[in-house]
């Protein structure tokens, strides 16, 4: 089994690929999409789409995790990170594949143990589950392997919390 793990975000968009082999943990592909370098906000939202795309189409995941919103105070943020994470949504559904999402502190709480872990607590935690060194660009990477992982801590608990289609989303988050 392969995981893709999405920690999607306007300026970097982290991003993982783990596989299950005999139920231990290997890291396939990892790494990051810098956004900062591109101003128009439509134009990262059409790499995010396009980088998940190709993402599936070579490394053939079977299911997706992703990062759900978190509150912050910032609305015009909120507003941006949401687009994001509706794209990303979007790219993985269209690949007809199920979607879960994971708040960040239940990521925190899978990894470390503590629902307030730092960013990098997190990274460490990460390292010592794969038992490998890893060099993370940023934190957006070891953001999205953690949430990967994450997803298959956490496998048979999400049952009703997997969405199918657009539509099957929209339903499960009372759009419709």
């Amino acid at each position: 089994m392969k995981i893709l793990g999405l920690d999607p975000g306007t300026n970097i968009l982290g991003y993982a690929i783990i596989e299950i082999i005999n139920k231990k943990i290997e890291l396939e592909h990892s790494g990051i999409v810098d956004l900062r370098s591109e101003n128009n906000d439509y134009k990262k939202l059409q790499k995010i789409f396009n980088t998940i795309k190709e993402l599936i189409n070579k490394y053939h995941p079977n299911e997706c995790a992703i990062e759900s919103p978190f509150y912050g105070k910032n609305a015009q943020s909120m507003l941006k990170l949401g687009r994001a994470q509706g794209v990303a949504i979007a790219a993985i559904l269209q690949s007809s594949l199920s979607v879960v999402e994971y708040a960040p502190r239940k990521i925190k709480l899978s990894i470390t143990g503590n629902g307030n872990a730092s960013k990098e607590q997190v990274a460490k935690m990460v390292e010592s589950i794969l038992n490998t060194k890893i060099n993370f660009k940023t934190f957006d990477q070891s953001d999205a392997i953690a949430i990967a992982i994450c997803h298959f801590f956490n496998i048979d608990k999400n049952v009703n919390k997997q969405y199918f289609s657009w539509s099957d989303f929209a339903r499960k988050k009372g759009l419709i």
